[in-house]
């Protein structure tokens, strides 16, 4: 049997090929300028030129070619370039993956998945839940939620917080590991393709198009239900397929380290009891969080344009009060995970309210892990060192999220990223509307592979493609939706991806047979966005 690549050595490869393309790819770059935005902040501007196509005059950002810039030894060190830019996601992997260890040492999350296998096994014992399947219940309402959670404010890198409880449940589902990161990744990566609200994508592209925020969304909505039906749709025949035969899954050697975690658990003889320091935890954190609930009596909700307002913390410090005196009484075990469940849920309300990203989460998680060890009764000592195993589990995951960021290290020191970009866009003069916003479509897919960050994309992509898409008549909203689409599904695929990485690595998936399994779901996807893509420009939508 041909061994498979390591990850490390996959992308390590792609960080030389990007390096021998610097050296046959013409050097250019878009001119910017620097401004000074009302606020006294300094920012780069693309500059625009007048160009006569066709009798027409129409404004173009400026681009000129320079001396290509060839990669050589840059190739060794572009890792480290890579580990300085992706600093954020790396340490974020470490906090999480050190938290989750010590919450998974007490035997928490255990003591909740088999809690939720004997709730499900209740629910079989209704004839229409059987016939229509628990199980597939629950993949289908944990896969909305975090696809919600994509199309709303963009949920990514959280995603692999949520790997170390998704792919064990899933495991004692009867499935694989790639039905647990689908449930959450692959879920989350849906919405993101069909971004309702994000404002990191759909804000962003329509800012700079000029449109008004987030219109056009009835359409979006429409397009996010179907992309979610045939992706869902997806997952469940495979994770059926999988639980019938389990051997037919390509990861069934790998997911040995997943079973034998989930089988020491079920043998493993739990404890349940309550010490004192739980108790004095539960105290520390209801004094922090009605100190939190005094400072911040409401908090805003962002929905895209729609704002709520509601004294959120205030509701939820009250829960958890309720709540962990609850578990407490039954045992420090489901203590902790009420302490997991409310993590969650002020992620929730920092993310959209607040506009927490990966630091503050991280912090947040951190704090989650420290306070579930003290509740246990571990020492600071015990902490550490669980803490500590926790990061060495987890740090090839780390590693690789790094090395990947060599790769647009290497295009854009190479001074070639941008004549990329440039002749993608050369290339529709002359085409059709719908030949046009597919060009833009695979112009956009391509592109992900190469920028996977979806703001930098439509920072560098729309300047050129709102203004070429109203020069030939065509809906700037149906170019916002080529660039949502493009920018969403190859997420799932393109090794560039520091979060993607980071799941796989987590999950202990090797990268080539997720590609191998995600390749067919991936080519229905794309061609679903294609089809998705036709009527804005063939039919009157509300917005386009």
């Amino acid at each position: 049997m041909k061994k498979i690549p390591h990850t490390f050595v996959i992308v390590f490869s792609i960080v030389v090929f990007s390096a021998v393309l610097t050296w046959i790819i013409p050097g250019g770059h878009y001119v910017k300028e620097t401004v000074t935005a009302p606020d006294g902040t300094v920012q780069e501007q693309v500059v625009y030129e007048k160009v006569r196509i066709d009798g027409h005059e129409v404004m173009r950002p400026k681009f000129e070619f320079t001396k290509n810039n060839p990669q050589t030894w840059q190739v060794f060190a572009a890792p480290f370039k890579g580990f300085v830019r992706q600093a954020g996601i790396i340490v974020f992997i470490f906090l999480v993956g050190g938290a989750f260890w010590v919450v998974n040492s007490t035997n928490a999350v255990n003591v909740g998945i088999f809690e939720f296998l004997n709730f499900t096994q209740k629910l079989e014992k209704s004839r229409f839940l059987r016939f229509i399947g628990v199980n597939n219940i629950i993949i289908v309402l944990i896969m909305l939620v975090f696809s919600v959670f994509g199309a709303v404010f963009g949920m990514s890198e959280e995603t692999i917080a949520f790997i170390v409880i998704l792919v064990p449940l899933a495991i004692s589902m009867g499935y694989d590991s790639i039905v647990g990161v689908s449930m959450v990744f692959v879920a989350a990566g849906l919405g993101f393709a069909g971004a309702i609200l994000n404002p990191f994508t759909i804000g962003i592209a329509q800012g700079i198009a000029g449109l008004p925020l987030f219109s056009g969304i009835e359409y979006r909505a429409f397009a996010w239900v179907i992309i979610n039906i045939v992706g869902i749709a997806y997952i469940l025949w495979y994770a059926n397929r999988v639980r019938k035969n389990p051997q037919l899954s390509p990861v069934y050697e790998e997911d040995a380290h997943w079973r034998k975690i989930t089988e020491d658990s079920h043998h493993a003889k739990i404890d349940y009891h309550t010490p004192r320091t739980a108790w004095v935890v539960f105290l520390l954190i209801t004094i922090a969080l009605v100190l939190f609930s005094v400072y911040y009596p409401d908090t805003t909700l962002s929905f895209g344009q729609k704002k709520i307002s509601a004294p959120f913390i205030p509701v939820l410090t009250g829960l958890f009060v309720v709540i962990s005196i609850l578990s407490l009484r039954k045992s420090v075990h489901f203590f902790i995970l009420t302490i997991l469940m409310f993590t969650i849920l002020f992620l929730i309300v920092g993310v959209m309210g607040y506009q927490w990203y990966i630091m503050e989460i991280a912090s947040l998680f951190f704090a989650m892990g420290l306070l579930s060890g003290v509740a246990y009764g571990y020492s600071a000592n015990d902490i550490a060192r669980k803490f500590i195993e926790g990061i060495k589990d987890i740090l090839t995951a780390g590693l690789v999220v790094g090395l990947a960021g060599g790769i647009i290290i290497i295009l854009e020191d190479g001074q070639i990223l941008d004549t990329i970009l440039w002749w993608m866009a050369n290339k529709m003069d002359g085409m059709s509307d719908v030949a046009t916003v597919g060009s833009m479509y695979v112009i956009q897919t391509i592109l992900n592979i190469l920028i996977p960050s979806g703001s930098a994309k439509a920072a560098i992509t729309m300047p050129i493609m709102a203004p070429f898409s109203e020069y030939i008549g065509l809906s700037k909203q149906a170019t916002v939706m080529a660039y949502q689409l493009g920018d969403g599904f190859t997420n799932m695929i393109t090794p560039t991806s520091g979060v993607l990485i980071g799941v796989l690595e987590v999950a202990k998936i090797p990268y080539v047979k997720w590609v191998k399994w995600i390749a067919p779901l991936m080519l229905i996807l794309i061609l679903l966005g294609f089809l998705l893509l036709i009527p804005t420009v063939t039919m009157p939508l509300p917005g386009f």
